[in-house]
């Protein structure tokens, strides 16, 4: 199976199944010299992992963290970080009736029919279980984006549930609100609305769709290229890779399609020291400005990377639906009982955000603007804080020794 890389110099490969015995993830690419804790990574996990609220699958799974390689004493090496997440509750008893009549709107019967085989427990590769190791590396992203020079800063909230619509919010809201309820949303009212339809939908045996707002500040102008590689692109990919998404959209998104050109377009000032949430210099050029999401050309203006990605509801609900069995040419009932979340919105935010590092972080590489080999951006610098320190003198009965040489 191929598709289970992502990125071009900050890459991540992960493997593991739903049901399967760990997930999996190595990170190439990561400078040198950066200050990993396991803790920030626990902590990212934690806020994606199942079982947090009643909102949320109850599979109890403790989702812990495992560094294997890629540090020394705490500091990366350049060399690839392995990480390991281990599952603890899987119970693939459930999925039995499922093996070869297919679950509908699932991976199922697409997966059979590509590769002959499918892992089924629990969907096996399908399932949304495998975002685990991509917040694992995001949060590797997050460590490397706050060491090094640059002040970039990613945040995300659950705008929409359903037809409960959150108010425009504030970066400042994100940061103070979101994780303040069951639902991430940054506007308390609407997130109290938004529990009550979520319960609504759970106990009716069904599930809701809805949206999640992301911006990323502190993102230097200039990343990316024209046409293939751009950021719109390339961030595009990242955020449709998540299961369930449905649409991404920049700036205005699909609010453009009924505006002007004139209303849409931005004329061009001299910054005045006035825009803090803009990454440039006194007097240089910035647009009015920012309908274009911080894009325009596929290419980063300085100015806040911000939009929207939308999820369709939950396709496991416990509902009587229909089926067919090809091993016995049957027509089936299928009822899909077991443990899902209800809607997605609420622990795809940091999903979401881990994407959102993680594809800024590669374009920050591959423009130079943060050193491919190492954090500090010494090359050829050898005498480093974070190496290591000779841990002792030889002992008179090692096997190999080093001796001082007099010269004299």
């Amino acid at each position: 199976m191929n598709g289970n890389q992502f990125g071009r110099l900050f890459q991540f490969t992960t493997y593991g199944e739903s049901h399967g015995e760990a997930m999996g993830c190595t990170v190439s690419g990561c400078p040198a010299g950066v200050e990993i804790s396991e803790e920030v990574i626990q902590k990212e996990l934690d806020r994606r992992k199942p079982g947090q609220s009643m909102i949320t699958t109850s599979r109890g799974e403790p989702d812990e963290v495992t560094i294997n390689s890629g540090t020394l004493e705490g500091y990366t090496t350049g060399t690839p970080i392995g990480m390991v997440i281990q599952n603890k509750d899987a119970r693939s008893g459930k999925y039995e009736p499922f093996v070869t009549a297919p679950r509908p709107s699932h991976g199922d019967y697409t997966y059979s029919a590509k590769f002959g085989t499918r892992n089924w427990g629990g969907g096996g590769r399908s399932s949304a279980r495998e975002t685990v190791n991509w917040v694992a590396a995001g949060a590797v992203a997050k460590q490397v984006l706050e060491q090094s020079d640059h002040d970039v800063q990613v945040k995300a909230h659950v705008n929409q549930i359903g037809d409960i619509t959150a108010e425009d919010v504030t970066w400042e809201d994100m940061l103070e609100h979101t994780e303040e309820n069951e639902v991430r949303c940054a506007d308390p009212e609407a997130a109290e609305e938004m529990r009550d339809a979520i319960d609504r939908y759970q106990q009716a045996g069904d599930s809701i769709g809805g949206s999640v707002y992301f911006e990323c500040r502190g993102v230097p102008r200039g990343l990316g290229a024209p046409r293939f590689d751009s950021v719109s692109a390339r961030l595009g990919q990242a955020m449709f890779s998540i299961p369930a998404t449905t649409a991404v959209e920049y700036g205005k998104g699909r609010e453009a399609r009924e505006m002007r050109a004139s209303d849409r377009n931005e004329d061009w000032e001299f910054d005045d020291g006035s825009r803090d949430d803009v990454v440039s210099e006194e007097g240089d050029p910035v647009p009015v400005g920012n309908d274009h999401g911080g894009l325009q050309g596929g290419i980063t203006t300085g100015e806040p990377v911000y939009g929207e990605v939308t999820w369709h509801a939950p396709v496991s609900i416990p509902k009587k639906q229909e089926t067919v069995d090809w091993e016995t040419g049957e027509k089936k009932e299928a009822q899909v009982v077991g443990r899902h979340d209800p809607s997605l919105p609420p622990r795809a935010v940091p999903v979401v955000e881990a994407m959102l590092r993680v594809t800024i972080l590669d374009f920050m590489l591959l423009s130079g603007r943060i050193n491919p080999d190492r954090i500090d951006d010494r090359p050829g610098e050898y005498d480093t804080d974070y190496h290591p320190e000779s841990p002792q003198t030889d002992p008179e009965d090692a096997e190999t020794v080093t001796e001082t040489v007099d010269d004299e």
